[in-house]
């Protein structure tokens, strides 16, 4: 909680008169993960199967427990301490201390505490699987607020240049160098230019409302994302094959680990019930006093007399219940819970399969984002240089509007395509790790 007034603090800049303060890739992270709802209600789950894991280890050691009572019998009571009945009011105190502990219950404690520490272990690979869910989220974002600022600078850049060039048009115009119809067609261009920019601006203050909303800070402070160092070296790696792929996923997975701890805890559950069908064996022990006190008696003993010494007792010994029937009761929730088993078998093999295709498709994704990349990049080189060639035609009045305002827009597309390839590049590496379950807080640049 204090980390994130702390982030909020700062974020407002009280202090500088309301500046923008830059929000980093890290920051978003570090703040998605000490905020989401989710994760930290998972969090206070692990701590309550923890719990849940120690009491089902402590169900088999010795259980103990005290008890009392005082009170007043008024009428007939038989008193121990004299050996008759008496006829009046007699005040008493009794005590006692209690044992008891399971010596054979058909395996139904053992089972009962693996099955508790498996449903724990489940959760805690829950609840990285979920800090996996929100890196990818926030980075995902993240990354498309980025994009929206980068998409914003490119059709910003583009009004200037259509504002530059129409100047240029009208002062031909005006020398009757070019005809009107070039003058409307360039205000044209200048305007729609404008109305990019506000879609582009508008793109990417809700993208970054919806930002703020995953981080739990105020939407409507105003902040500025840093932009990511980006190089597409560490990007284009040398790729590597599904099959490895699939072996590091299938071992690395915390949603298949927490398939296969669910469907253990099943099993043992399945077994622990089964053990009702068995004798149930256990040893007690008992120690109890009690003190009298008859109204009207002369010759009545000491507190210390009963209670330490005259009216102690000490039971011990074992107990052993065998089941014979219950009205089909156990075969019913054994039944039930076997059932709850094969479900939970026929869960973790959908999740094996589930994993592979993640890795098939992430991996697939990644292969399309890096041809993609490289046909942008491409793209923008040739976009460019068509550009500045016609550009050069259309001055020297060779070419016409049409042809400048086609290559124009050609351009300014490659810079888009090649804006959102990078992103899409970044973002479809960082899913390789996620498919394969090996993405880190350390991934993110």
């Amino acid at each position: 909680m204090n980390y994130t007034v702390t982030i909020l603090l700062i974020l407002v800049g009280i202090s500088s008169g309301h500046a923008q303060q830059t929000l980093t890739f890290k920051n978003a992270i570090k703040m998605g993960l000490e905020n989401n709802l989710l994760l930290n209600q998972q969090k206070n789950l692990l701590i309550s199967t923890g719990v849940n894991r120690t009491s089902a280890l402590l169900q088999m050691t010795p259980s103990v427990s005290a008890g009392g009572s005082a009170g007043r019998f008024d009428g007939n009571s038989f008193n121990q301490q004299r050996g008759e009945v008496v006829n009046g009011q007699v005040d008493f105190i009794n005590g006692g201390l209690s044992a008891s502990v399971p010596i054979f219950n058909g395996f139904n404690q053992i089972n009962a505490y693996k099955q508790a520490a498996s449903q724990n272990e489940a959760q805690l690979n829950f609840v990285v699987r979920t800090k996996q869910d929100v890196i990818r989220n926030v980075a995902f974002q993240y990354l498309t607020c980025l994009l929206d600022q980068q998409l914003l600078k490119i059709d910003q850049q583009n009004l200037e240049t259509q504002k530059a060039q129409l100047d240029q048009i009208k002062q031909q115009v005006d020398l009757g160098g070019r005809a009107e119809a070039d003058l409307y067609n360039q205000e044209f261009q200048m305007r729609n230019a404008e109305l990019l920019v506000v879609r582009s601006s508008n793109r990417l203050k809700n993208d970054k409302a919806l930002l703020a909303q995953t981080l739990m800070i105020d939407p409507i402070v105003s902040f500025e994302l840093e932009e990511v160092n980006w190089g597409a070296e560490d990007y284009l790696v040398e790729d590597l094959p599904v099959e490895n792929l699939n072996t590091t996923a299938l071992q690395s997975r915390a949603d298949l680990k927490q398939a296969s701890n669910t469907e253990r805890a099943a099993q043992l559950s399945y077994l622990s019930r089964r053990g009702r069908y068995f004798p149930n064996l256990s040893g007690f022990a008992e120690m109890n006093s009690r003190y009298n006190f008859i109204h009207g008696a002369p010759d009545n003993r000491t507190f210390d007399q009963q209670f330490r010494s005259d009216n102690r007792q000490f039971n011990y010994g074992v107990s052993l219940q065998v089941p014979i029937f219950s009205g089909f009761a156990n075969r019913a929730q054994v039944t039930q819970q076997r059932v709850l088993f094969e479900n939970a078998k026929l869960n973790t093999t959908n999740m094996e399969v589930r994993v592979k295709s993640d890795v098939l498709i992430a991996h697939q994704n990644y292969q399309d984002a890096r041809a993609s990349f490289s046909s942008a990049e491409a793209q923008l080189k040739s976009g460019e240089l068509s550009y500045k060639m016609e550009k050069e035609r259309y001055d020297l009045g060779i070419s016409n509007i049409v042809q400048l305002t086609t290559a124009q827009q050609s351009f300014v597309r490659a810079q888009s395509d090649f804006a959102s390839a990078q992103f899409t590049l970044m973002f479809q590496k960082l899913l390789i790790n996620y498919a394969t379950g090996t993405l880190q807080e350390e991934d993110i640049p």
